[in-house]
């Protein structure tokens, strides 16, 4: 029996049934509080639920797990809160999970949101020096004392650092996100979770043939210039899923929620009302 127990924010609406359920899901590295971005949008009109996955955040866990355990865990979350059926969101590596839930728990899923992600996942990030990970550093401190300064954008981050693979919209929004939300989930993500991970991309993953047993409304949202998950890979995804429409956000990477903010929760919004969640 799963003993463990994740550390879940939950805001909104929690008067079920009345109340639809959507479970937001972080990627590598993340937190809840990635999920921010969605949960304070929908928590007026939804109960939204953003945990902690086992091994971020504050969801840490003292021995190593798989990938597997995550689904576990979150089936626990559900079942702990008589929750039966909930829309998921799911960001990068949230997004595989999502599709993870879907495909092994059919009847638990009403629907998916996946952003940047994919169910045959590859990208064509160049090779990280120790030149990047200096100045992604230095522009990361510099823009944790300092968010959205000018300088550091233009001077560092923008042109020297990791950041650059990261996002195409270098605003001082995408840097107050940055500020609040990136660094923590990077500093909380621990080595067990990595580990699962790495251990997990050495396997190889690849469930493009199995989305045709998804047959609940999907909404897929890719950034156009995205290096870690490759538009092309999400386009894959989105062709071989029944019911999936798909909207490709330009000038965007892989951060688009948090480069394009307004015009994807729009396309959520909408999506949601003519689905009728």
């Amino acid at each position: 029996m799963n003993q463990f127990s994740l550390y879940v924010e939950e805001s909104g609406n929690n008067n079920f049934p009345a109340a639809l359920p959507i479970l937001c899901l972080h990627g590598h590295p993340g937190s809840a509080r990635s999920m921010g971005v969605f949960t304070q949008h929908l928590n007026d009109r939804y109960w939204t639920l953003a945990p902690d996955l086992r091994g971020y955040g504050q969801s840490q866990s003292r021995s190593a797990f798989t990938m597997e355990t995550h689904l576990e865990d979150l089936i626990q979350v559900l079942d702990g809160r008589g929750i039966e059926q909930v829309v998921v969101v799911g960001w990068s590596l949230g997004g595989i999970f999502a599709m993870e839930l879907a495909l092994r728990y059919p009847d638990r899923v009403k629907g998916l949101i996946l952003v940047a992600t994919a169910a045959r996942p590859w990208g064509d990030h160049p090779k990280v020096s120790l030149g990047d990970n200096v100045m992604t550093g230095l522009a990361g401190v510099i823009n944790l004392i300092r968010p959205g300064w000018r300088w550091n954008i233009e001077t560092l981050a923008k042109k020297r650092s990791l950041f650059r693979y990261l996002v195409r919209q270098h605003t001082p929004e995408v840097y107050q996100y940055l500020a609040r939300e990136a660094v923590y989930s990077y500093l909380k993500t621990s080595r067990h979770a990595d580990n699962a991970l790495t251990s997990r991309i050495k396997q190889g993953y690849n469930r493009v043939s199995d989305l045709h047993q998804i047959t609940v409304p999907v909404l897929m949202l890719i950034g156009e210039f995205d290096r870690h998950i490759a538009p092309a890979a999400s386009r894959e995804t989105a062709k071989s899923l029944p019911n999936c429409e798909w909207d490709v956000f330009q000038d965007t990477a892989h951060l688009l929620p948090w480069e394009k903010s307004d015009a994807v929760l729009r396309r959520i919004d909408r999506w949601l009302e003519e689905n009728g969640f």
